[in-house]
């Protein structure tokens, strides 16, 4: 409070979904379009809940997504992509992994909340888990808390179905997420 008045917080959230056009899905789309057009539908529900956003634009690099986010001062970074399974277990494995840098207290509790949201509307509640991990680049390197989602295995024809006929879900259920995360 300043001088009698309520300031209030205006959360900012950086959007990175993902730019690997050449991870194709059985059906002919792939993981660059199912995750952009996620994204998009997150927009207006970010706005309708007082969220800011930017975003990275289809020809973005990670690294570049990176820096962008970086110069910019956001609240969250929220990756959005699609997993994919070794050759040997290709269209065997499914489920949502919800990625956070390791030592990052921040990430480990968004990418909880956010994997709560999804168990509610991904089919195999169980197959859906909050992980840490200190490989991946773009949550080791944001300056904001960060989250890596994969949502799905895009080599798996029921997770690709999921993703390409639920984007409205999931686009709500990790919105839902980043608000509780914001409280």
């Amino acid at each position: 409070m300043k001088g009698g008045i309520i300031i209030p917080q205006v959360y900012t959230v950086f959007l990175s979904p993902s730019t690997q056009f050449f991870n194709k899905y059985p059906s002919g789309s792939d993981e660059q379009d199912a995750m952009n057009r996620i994204a998009s539908l997150m927009e207006p529900l970010l706005i309708n809940n007082g969220i800011s956003y930017s975003r990275n634009r289809p020809d973005t690099s990670t690294a570049r997504s990176v820096e962008l986010s970086n110069e910019g001062f956001y609240d969250l970074h929220v990756a959005l992509h699609s997993n994919a399974s070794p050759p040997e277990l290709t269209g065997k494995l499914r489920g949502v992994d919800i990625y956070y840098f390791e030592y990052s207290y921040y990430g480990k509790a968004a990418a909880e909340l956010i994997a709560e949201e999804l168990m509610e509307v991904y089919p195999v509640p169980d197959d859906v888990k909050a992980l840490p991990t200190r490989r991946l680049f773009e949550l080791r390197r944001t300056n904001a808390p960060a989250v890596l989602c994969e949502l799905g295995y895009h080599d798996n024809p029921q997770d690709e179905e999921w993703i390409l006929t639920s984007a409205p879900e999931i686009a709500e259920a990790i919105v839902k997420g980043i608000c509780a995360y914001f409280g």
